[in-house]
């Protein structure tokens, strides 16, 4: 009787526990948040990301630089090889009463050759041009927002890698798990048979077939220990660590909100996948597109201020320095401007048209998610229940083989049962972890 209760007991401690005692894992707990920040500390992909907004948001502050003044500086240093003549006829500056004619005769001015150095100075402030150029701004602020919107969508893709990673190495515990309590189960079935072939009361035959199949549990084992070692290897360069650092992990929630409300799954979907944002974010483009060619048609209207420093004679000028209002205008085309517009305005349409079907086919992803984990939760359920009735008849069958009230072979029957159901529910729990990680991808989760 104290043997048939100590069986009872260790066949009703929960497979949580065989897993503590039999293997006892090391290293840290890594939880699930704790590799997703890993990762995404860490990757290669989503470094090189965060370096693409940083150039866009480089070349957006050297675009804003375009409001400002516009400062230009030439110097020429040149050896003059043939004299400059200037000729001026007589009166070229026109003739007076008192002096006559300047000047009197034909004159010419010759500069000397040599060495010369020639000043150009340009400063020019844009102002008709303003407007232009903040619409170039707006339109490079949505291309820089488009680049935040790719950096989002890698780094979803780096979280969906790593959690679809940790679940599968969740599942693989829970198998290993189950495989530890049918080897406990198989070396006290073995003990008690061998006990009854030494009492002559059951066959040597049987006794080597409780030990084949503790021989055939135990290689199990040590399969799931070895993927286990791979999965964490893998987990490890995911997260861009040594692949042999140690670790434990922690069971997730099976379940969150959205996973129980469609509707605010996909009022989450439609807020946070980077899909719909891009293609948004491509008709402000397109719109900004279509403005900055409207605005060609206002002229070009600027601010000069200009010095110069020519080659003349000793007797004119050196000095040249003035400023005024620089008008440009492109008077006519030929219908240029009108054309590109009328494509611009088409292109938007196009982005308009891309905003509606990405929201569909967001809402159909979200939809189909939705409906497959709700399944393979149901499913995982039924194969809960199915795992512990077997386990429970399990028990109650080496209770009555202990008192010798059942056939090895019915033990054996029900054994094989048991081994069924964890094979079925290790099957549900991988189906319901994907779709777990699928959904949580879908709904735009980071």
């Amino acid at each position: 009787m104290i043997r048939c209760a100590v069986l009872c007991l260790v066949l009703a401690i929960p497979s949580a526990a065989w897993c503590q005692k039999a293997s006892a894992p090391s290293g840290d707990v890594l939880t699930m948040a704790q590799a997703v920040a890993l990762a995404l500390q860490n990757n290669v992909n989503v470094k090189n990301a965060i370096l693409g907004v940083g150039q866009s948001e480089d070349k957006l502050t050297a675009l804003r630089t375009k409001r400002l003044p516009s400062l230009k500086l030439a110097l020429i240093e040149s050896h003059l090889l043939t004299p400059i003549d200037l000729v001026f006829n007589e009166g070229a500056f026109g003739t007076f009463p008192a002096i006559g004619p300047i000047p009197a005769g034909k004159t010419t001015l010759r500069t000397s050759t040599g060495f010369k150095t020639d000043v150009l100075a340009h400063a020019s402030q844009p102002l008709s041009q303003l407007y232009r150029i903040g619409l170039d701004i707006g339109e490079f602020e949505a291309k820089r927002d488009m680049a935040l919107q790719q950096l989002r969508l890698q780094q979803q893709t780096v979280v969906f890698d790593v959690k679809q990673a940790y679940y599968t190495l969740l599942q693989t515990q829970s198998a290993l798990e189950a495989t530890e309590e049918n080897i406990a189960s198989l070396r006290e079935l073995d003990r008690i048979t061998e006990n009854y072939v030494k009492q002559q009361t059951a066959l040597k035959s049987q006794s080597l077939s409780v030990k084949s199949q503790l021989a055939n549990a135990e290689y199990q084992a040590v399969t799931q220990r070895n993927t286990i070692a791979s999965q964490k290897e893998q987990v490890n360069e995911l997260l861009g660590r040594d692949i042999r650092t140690p670790f434990r992990v922690n069971p997730v929630p099976e379940a969150t909100p959205f996973e129980n409300d469609l509707a605010a799954a996909q009022a989450r979907a439609l807020q946070q996948r980077p899909e719909i944002k891009s293609a948004q974010l491509q008709v402000t483009e397109a719109h900004y597109k279509v403005r900055i060619k409207q605005s060609e048609y206002i002229p070009d209207l600027s601010l000069v201020v200009r010095y110069l420093s020519p080659i003349t004679s000793d007797e004119l000028p050196k000095n040249i320095a003035y400023a005024g209002v620089e008008l440009s205008w492109d008077i006519y085309d030929w219908g240029r401007k009108n054309a590109e517009t009328a494509e611009r305005r088409k292109a938007m349409e196009q982005a308009s048209n891309t905003v509606q079907d990405t929201e569909r086919q967001v809402l159909m992803d979200v939809n189909n998610q939705f409906r497959t984990l709700q399944a393979t939760r149901q499913q995982l359920h039924a194969a809960r229940v199915g795992q512990e009735a077997a386990r429970e008849t399990l028990r109650e069958t080496m209770n009555q083989y202990q008192q010798k009230t059942a056939l090895l072979q019915t033990v054996l029957q029900d054994q094989a049962t048991l081994a069924q159901a964890n094979q079925q529910y290790q099957q549900a729990l991988s189906s319901f972890w994907t779709a777990k990680a699928n959904f949580e991808r879908a709904l735009g989760e980071e």
